[in-house]
């Protein structure tokens, strides 16, 4: 007796079998502390024990494998009993039920000394603790789960927007967030953060727009989220958000017709690039700067139809899809464009090729690409505008960029340049001449690379719009040196 009594005194003083045991086991309950397997662990440890938890299929969910009879495992686990004890010789064994949200597991403890009253009473209450870390992990696998559909479901949307099909976007918008896209027409904003921060950046959008908003994780740029809104007061919303954290910025386009979310989305991005520039980190793209405003619109109209005919021959579906796949591919890289179509970029490779042949032309050429995306641009930009009619028949490229309020807008904003002594207007003339490829216009300007690129990124502050990266920003600038003169016109071949 005098042994057995030091024999549990020895007992009791290891970790977990003392009166403390309780508030041990209550510390895996804690945010830190919430794992079964360290729970499992800890049973094994305060009861010298060899524990197992496994669910009703025999599979293991932590601790170690335990030689258990089958058929009392999917008795506990059917719910026809609670608990089970067995024992010999050598082994007691002790099952409990764990309920899971899902399925109910096994908690099995195996040890060499019986199960008193303090030890049964740790497994019953280890089991319960089990039970609710399991019900919160299959909480928030759920959660996670819905907010995961809930953002693949925004992204479908967006992509559904960018290619034009706005009744498809209305219909899958409808179901979760009735009267979003009710409006005809919206605002596309882009707030920029740190990628490690980009989703919690993204719940505070949604917090911040009340979800009044349509909310995207951008595919294509780890640190971006999209917002699209129709309502006045996400601007200020946005900008609010912006100012509350020291890392972020945000670019907004003008509004848009809904059709015209793609447009909108370069536009914002153009905006982002200037907004790095400014105090406030905030801007919104000028819409004054829009060459094509600048041009008329009946000839531009008509110039337009004649150089996009080629592709009125196609099927109205293959016909939008090319279109909206080119306007994406000519603002973004094929991989960026990819990503928020919703395709793979050999499928825009292949789509933009498809165009290049139609309109005969060479995107590897920016004056071409400029071109390209203004009559793109003019297609949805001007809907009202005549294709034909009064004015100029066959109106020709040179006589558009030729008109005094475009050629004064292209001399102002090349202006800006003048005044540095290192002549960054001559570097940026010869780099777009070379299709933006740093080492050719080095060799043609007989200066190192780098100072190519040193002299592009030294542009971008003073014409406000960024440079080095493909897009709406490039395009104007490159149609501001073809209405000065400083470039040739591309060559367009006239449709079959």
């Amino acid at each position: 007796m005098a042994g057995g009594e030091d024999g549990n005194g020895l007992r009791e003083a290891q970790t977990g079998t003392g009166p403390e045991w309780a508030e041990e086991l209550l510390e895996h309950l804690r945010p830190a502390g919430r794992d079964v397997r360290r729970v499992v662990a800890w049973l094994s440890g305060a009861l010298g024990a060899t524990v197992a938890l496994q669910d009703a299929a025999g599979n293991l969910v932590a601790g170690n494998r335990i030689a258990l009879d089958e058929g009392l495992v999917a008795d506990i686990t059917a719910g026809r009993i609670a608990s089970a004890a067995w024992e010999s010789a050598e082994r007691h064994l002790r099952l409990v039920r764990v309920d899971h949200p899902s399925q109910a597991c096994v908690l099995a403890v195996s040890r060499q000394d019986p199960f008193d009253r303090r030890a049964s009473g740790v497994v019953t209450h280890t089991a319960q603790v089990i039970e609710l870390l399991l019900t919160a992990r299959e909480s928030t696998a759920a959660g996670h789960r819905l907010r995961r559909a809930t953002a693949d479901l925004r992204l479908a949307i967006l992509q559904l927007l960018m290619v034009e099909d706005t009744i498809a976007a209305r219909r899958v918008a409808a179901g979760l967030w009735p009267g979003l896209l009710d409006a005809d027409t919206a605002c596309v904003y882009v707030v920029e953060s740190a990628p490690a921060v980009r989703d919690r950046i993204a719940e505070e959008c949604l917090d911040t727009t009340r979800e009044d908003a349509l909310v995207v994780r951008c595919p294509a740029m780890d640190g971006h989220v999209i917002v699209v809104s129709p309502r006045e007061t996400t601007d200020e919303a946005l900008r609010s958000l912006v100012g509350r954290h020291s890392d972020l910025f945000l670019g907004g386009s003008v509004r848009q017709s809904l059709a015209q979310t793609a447009t909108a989305y370069g536009q914002a991005v153009s905006a982002l690039a200037v907004a790095h520039f400014r105090a406030d980190k905030t801007a919104v793209y000028a819409e004054r700067t829009h060459p094509e405003r600048l041009m008329d619109p009946v000839a531009l109209r008509a110039w337009t139809f004649r150089v996009l005919r080629p592709l009125d021959a196609l099927p109205h579906h293959t016909r939008a899809e090319l279109l909206a796949t080119t306007r994406l591919g000519l603002e973004f890289t094929a991989v960026n464009a990819a990503k928020v179509l919703g395709v793979s970029r050999n499928t825009v490779r292949a789509r933009m090729e498809r165009v290049e042949t139609l309109l005969g032309t060479d995107f590897a050429d920016l004056t071409v690409r400029a071109v390209v995306h203004l009559a793109l641009n003019t297609r949805i930009g001007l809907p009202d505008a005549p294709a034909d009619g009064a004015g100029d028949p066959d109106p020709r490229l040179a006589d558009l960029l030729s008109g005094p309020a475009v050629r004064t807008w292209g001399r102002d904003l090349l202006g800006r340049l003048d005044a540095d002594a290192r002549n960054p207007r001559r570097t940026l003339r010869t780099w777009i001449a070379v299709g933006g490829n740093a080492e050719r216009a080095a060799q043609a300007l007989g200066v190192h690379a780098q100072t190519v690129r040193e002299h592009v990124r030294s542009a971008e502050p003073v014409l406000e719009r960024q440079l080095l990266a493909a897009g709406t920003d490039l395009y104007e600038v490159v149609l501001a040196h073809l209405t000065v003169g400083d470039l040739d016109l591309p060559v367009l071949p006239p449709p079959a």
